[in-house]
C-alpha cells in the first residue's frame, strides 16, 4: 500500500534519494510530512540509526581504516551539492540495472555547418555547439522511441511515459556537476537552444539554478569531448531511463568503397535502463541519433 504522503513530500523524497516506504509519518493517520523526510535523511547522515537513505553516499558503508597511519592525511567536508549528487548517483546505480551502448557518428557535414552558421548563432547570443544540435537530434529520437522518454513504477507495475520534450545537460562546475533542463526542446530550433544553453550553463557555473530549473528532466546529454576521452558509461539519471553520452572526436580514415577518407567521427554512449529498453532497441535509438549527426541539414538552423 502506498505511503501517505503529499506529491510534494513525495518529490522531495526522490530529490533526495529516499524510499518514502522507509519513512515513519508524524501526521494524522501516519501521514509523512517534509519535517519527517528531511529528519529521516538527518539521522541517516549521522549514523544514528533507521534504514540507510536509498541513495546515501555508500549506503550502509562500513567504517574507513586509519589512513593516518601511513601518512598524512587531510580531511574536507562534502559539498552539499557534491553530497546531494552522490546520494542521488549511489540510489541511480544500485536501482537501475545498466547496460552501455556504444556507436559513432560521422560529424563531417555537421562541423561545415557549424562553421557556416556559427557566426550567426553567436551574434543571436550562443554558440553553436555539438549539444546544441544532440538536444534537437534526442528530442526528434524521443518522438520515434518514447520509451526512451518513460520511467518505471515498479510499485504499480506500470511505465509513465512523459508527452514532453525536457531535457537535461549536464554542466561541469567548481561546486559539482549540475543538470539545467531545456525545457520543450522540440518547439525550438538550433540557434534558440544554442542561446538557451549558453545562459543555463553559465547560470549553473554561477551557482544561481533553481531547483525548479533542475527538474522535469526526461533524459540527459552529458559531453566530455572538451575534455577528452574516447568512450564512457555515463550512470542513468533517475527516474530517467537513459542517458546519451558523448566523447572527444576526432579524424579518423573511414572507407567509402574505393579509398579510405578523413572523417570527424564522434563517439556516443548511451547507457540505459535495462528493465525498461531492451538492447535491440538500445541499439535502434543510438543508430538513429548517430545517422541524424550525420545528416544535420534536416535540423533547420
Amino acid at each position: 500500500m502506498p505511503a501517505p504522503a503529499a506529491p510534494s513530500v513525495r518529490r522531495l523524497a526522490r530529490e533526495l534519494g529516499v524510499e518514502i516506504r522507509q519513512v515513519q509519518g508524524s501526521g494524522a493517520g501516519g501521514r509523512i510530512t517534509i519535517d519527517d523526510v528531511q529528519a529521516f535523511v538527518r539521522q541517516v547522515m549521522s549514523g544514528s540509526g533507521g534504514a540507510p537513505a536509498s541513495g546515501a553516499p555508500g549506503g550502509a558503508s562500513q567504517p574507513l581504516p586509519d589512513f593516518s597511519k601511513w601518512g598524512d592525511v587531510e580531511r574536507k567536508p562534502l559539498s552539499n551539492i557534491r553530497r546531494k549528487t552522490a546520494e542521488h548517483l549511489s540510489h541511480a546505480w544500485t536501482t537501475i540495472p545498466h547496460v552501455t551502448q556504444h556507436d559513432s557518428a560521422d560529424l563531417t557535414a555537421l562541423e561545415a555547418l557549424r562553421k557556416q552558421f556559427g557566426p550567426q548563432v553567436e551574434r543571436a547570443g550562443g554558440k553553436l555547439t555539438v549539444t546544441a544540435f544532440a538536444l534537437k537530434i534526442m528530442a526528434a529520437a524521443l518522438k520515434k522511441f518514447p520509451q526512451f522518454a518513460s520511467s518505471i513504477d515498479p510499485g504499480r507495475g506500470q511505465l509513465v511515459y512523459k508527452k514532453y520534450a525536457h531535457i537535461g545537460v549536464a554542466v561541469d562546475t567548481d561546486r559539482g556537476l549540475l543538470v539545467p533542463v531545456i525545457r520543450d526542446v522540440d518547439t525550438k530550433g538550433v540557434t534558440e537552444l544554442s542561446v538557451e544553453l549558453a545562459k543555463v550553463s553559465e547560470k549553473a557555473r554561477a551557482g544561481k539554478l533553481s531547483l525548479d530549473e533542475m527538474s522535469g528532466g526526461v533524459i540527459t546529454i552529458t559531453n566530455l569531448g572538451g575534455i577528452g576521452g574516447t568512450a564512457f558509461t555515463p550512470i542513468v539519471n533517475w527516474p530517467e531511463v537513459a542517458i546519451l553520452g558523448m566523447s572527444r572526436g576526432g579524424y579518423v580514415p573511414v572507407y567509402d568503397g574505393q579509398a579510405f577518407q578523413p572523417r570527424q567521427m564522434l563517439p556516443l554512449s548511451l547507457s540505459y535502463d535495462h528493465r525498461v529498453i531492451d538492447g535491440a532497441d538500445a541499439a535502434r535509438f543510438l543508430r538513429w541519433v548517430a545517422e541524424a549527426f550525420e545528416q544535420p541539414a534536416t535540423l533547420i538552423i
